[in-house]
Formats: C-alpha cells, structure tokens, sequence
C-alpha cells in the first residue's frame, strides 16, 4: 500500500454483500489499516450516504492528512489500491 501513515482509511461493508466479501477476504492476513464500519449500523450508513452521496457498498473512505476525502466504490479497485 502506497499511503502514508496520515492517511485515514475506512471500509464501509455489509456482510451480506459479495463484493464487500471479496474485500474482505482479501484484507484477512494482510496488515491493514483499516476501520471497518458495518452499514447495517445506522450511524454508518447515513455517514456513507452523506459523504460519498450513494450508500452502495463496498466503499473505502480514504482520508488525506490535509483533509481531502476520495470514495471508492468498486472491490476491484479497493484491492488495487490497498493491494
């Protein structure tokens, strides 16, 4: 992964999706330093909506240390980036 140590990332997952799934498995035994938040939890999902404008999920919420926020939906692209 070619993020610095300020940069904040977020998994936004249910687990009933397969693609969250495929993410998943790929982060599982990796060292990864994701938070990852389950958008059957309320909370979640409207901070997905609100944020990223859509609630689809998987979703990756990558924080720069200056403030800049990007969104990431598709499983595909999430591995690249954290791959």
């Amino acid at each position: 992964m070619d993020t610095t140590k300020e940069t904040k990332l977020a998994l936004y997952y249910s687990k009933y999706c397969f693609f969250c799934q495929k993410v998943l498995t790929f982060m599982r035994g990796g060292d990864f330093d994701v938070e990852l938040r389950n958008t059957s939890d309320r909370e979640h999902a409207q901070a997905l909506m609100a944020g990223g404008g859509k609630t689809q999920v998987p979703c990756l919420r990558i924080e720069q240390a200056n403030g800049d926020v990007q969104w990431m939906y598709e499983s595909d692209d999430i591995i690249r980036y954290l791959g």
